[in-house]
């Protein structure tokens, strides 16, 4: 049953819990409106997604074509507000942007916006509706993304918001990406179940990892394997989300010993930058949570290693010359995607899938 944020007040609607907010945020056709969070996303919302974006990255691949969807949103601007430094998801989002034929602006320093003379993020957003359709936000701030949705849709000019980053807590269009990446790699040899996903690193900050979690969750017997110091486990908040979802899952500290039943292992970096004290995850032994060619052995063939980057130096580049080196199509994965998601949420999926059946 689609709801809408103009019947709940900002105070209730925040105390949700994050599978009862979805309905807020949907259209009447059950796709997204605001973009906040993985459990909005379930497998045949993600199918269409998916299917979508593979129509997009087909039909671009001619002139006509990439005229073609040029012209789907030309008409609407898009505000990227990056408050928190990115270059791939900043880079992502233009290009799927101009893909649509939409029009960008884009703030990437509040030093260089009214904020810097003491608005708040709050004005400072309200005033990019009053010129934009859609807004892009990434933000150190937990809850922002969220909270300016909100605040949006109970203005008189309701417009659009995807979270590209919030926080410590979610990257939905990352996990977006992550699910096509996967979709894509074992379309041909029985799809994204009965799988193991291996997660290494710093899965207590990595926001990339917490969203892909859950939208695994929906498919299944996918067992979820979590790698990483004691220190940098992921959190028990995934963990219960999991186990309320009946979703097998281990944690470990030995990579090498997951790795011959792994069919995706999916690097991190350190997420040193929400370090609370100067230096403090220098003191994390993280030398056996790296992959290199001793590692790669390991794997099976149809086995495929993916990492959101940056990367440090918790994979070889030796691996990049392999192919199940997955991440470098990953991150391109991201461009379509994301394109895809615009084009749903605007309401051009039909007219997409369409122009695929009639001229390919």
């Amino acid at each position: 049953m689609r709801k809408n944020m103009i019947d709940i007040a900002w105070e209730s609607f925040a105390a949700l819990p994050l599978e009862d907010k979805a309905p807020y945020l949907r259209q009447a056709d059950g796709t997204p409106f605001h973009t906040l969070f993985a459990q909005q996303f379930d497998p045949p919302l993600l199918d269409r997604l998916c299917t979508l974006a593979n129509c997009i990255r087909s039909i671009a691949k001619t002139r006509a074509g990439m005229d073609f969807m040029r012209q789907q949103i030309c008409h609407k601007r898009a505000m990227l507000y990056f408050s928190q430094p990115s270059s791939r998801t900043f880079l992502s989002f233009v290009s799927a942007c101009q893909i649509l034929g939409m029009q960008i602006g884009e703030v990437r320093d509040s030093a260089t916006s009214s904020e810097f003379k003491g608005e708040s993020r709050e004005d400072s957003v309200r005033t990019f509706s009053s010129y934009f359709d859609l807004i892009v936000m990434r933000s150190p701030e937990k809850g922002l993304a969220e909270h300016m949705a909100w605040v949006l849709s109970n203005s008189e000019r309701p417009i659009p918001v995807i979270n590209a980053g919030s926080g410590k807590d979610q990257h939905p269009t990352q996990a977006l990406l992550d699910i096509y990446t996967l979709q894509r790699s074992f379309e041909r040899i029985g799809g994204l179940r009965d799988r193991t996903i291996v997660m290494v690193g710093d899965l207590a900050r990595g926001r990339t990892v917490r969203s892909l979690a859950v939208l695994l969750a929906g498919y299944p017997n996918v067992r979820q394997v979590f790698v990483a110091p004691e220190a940098l486990q992921i959190g028990e908040d995934v963990q219960a989300v999991l186990r309320q979802r009946g979703v097998e899952f281990s944690l470990s500290d030995n990579l090498r010993s997951w790795l011959p039943q792994a069919d995706a292992v999916y690097m991190t970096r350190i997420q040193d930058e929400w370090d609370q004290a100067r230096g403090e995850s220098a003191g994390i032994d993280t030398s056996r949570f790296k992959f290199g060619l001793e590692e790669l052995a390991l794997l099976r063939p149809h086995a495929i290693v993916m990492h959101p980057l940056p990367r440090r130096d918790e994979i070889d580049t030796a691996v990049d010359r392999d192919p199940r080196a997955m991440y470098w199509r990953q991150m391109r994965n991201g461009m379509w995607v994301r394109a895809a998601l615009i084009a749903m949420t605007f309401g051009c999926e039909r007219r997409v899938l369409d122009y695929q059946r009639a001229n390919l």
